[in-house]
């Protein structure tokens, strides 16, 4: 028998909340520092998953010769103003109160530093709630390894096949399936045109957070 769920773990950027404003707001920060046009938040959005590098090459293109410089310029305006527009997606205010209110906890499982993490998670008024708090930075090895995740099961106080993580990029699945979790696609996050999610092996894809809960109850 597949054990209940006891965790439920979240990827950060595009799955707990919508932080792709704030890092598009950098993104054309650091555009119009450079003389350049800024992207509208459609174009940036795919890329808001997938780090630093991801968003300046989405801005600038590959093999600009400054790019580190660039990158680490956008990550001090988006420090600044790490909390400007970024929200939870909508309903997963309720999906965070109904798991606790079930007697189950929850954590966070994300690639970003934690420099960056925490302050937001912060501003959120999330940090205090959360079981865990596994950022990029907090294991050697950062997703799609296992270790992360398996940190975030023991510091949950469950074992991994009691977990189950939420992500909407392919290593979030692959993380969570190498270290025994069960997975859920988060089609509501930043998915790419190229992106073929009912192709990662997750459990199940939802369209939005509210079908966690079911997931849940169907368990």
């Amino acid at each position: 028998m597949t054990p209940a769920i006891k965790t439920v773990l979240f990827d950060l950027d595009g799955t707990l909340a919508d932080t792709a404003p704030d890092l598009a707001y950098a993104l054309n920060g650091v555009l119009a520092e450079q003389g350049r046009a800024p992207l509208p938040l459609g174009t940036i959005r795919p890329a808001a998953s997938h780090g630093g590098i991801a968003l300046i090459r989405c801005g600038f293109g590959e093999g600009h010769p400054e790019e580190e410089a660039l990158r680490l310029r956008l990550l001090a305006i988006y420090r600044a103003n790490i909390a400007r527009e970024t929200r939870l997606f909508p309903g997963m205010a309720e999906v965070l109160a109904e798991i606790e209110t079930r007697g189950l906890n929850w954590g966070v499982v994300t690639n970003k530093p934690a420099w960056l993490t925490e302050p937001l998670l912060e501003a959120l008024g999330l940090s205090r709630r959360a079981a865990c708090i596994v950022s990029g930075d907090t294991c050697e090895q950062r997703k799609p390894h296992p270790q992360a995740v398996l940190h975030a099961c023991q510091q949950a106080g469950a074992e991994a096949r009691e977990c189950l993580y939420v992500g909407d990029a392919q290593r979030d699945i692959e993380a969570g399936r190498r270290a025994g979790a069960r997975t859920l696609a988060a089609l509501f996050g930043y998915i790419g045109k190229d992106d073929r999610p009912q192709d990662w092996g997750a459990d199940a894809l939802i369209e939005q957070p509210g079908e966690i809960l079911a997931w849940l109850e169907s368990r």
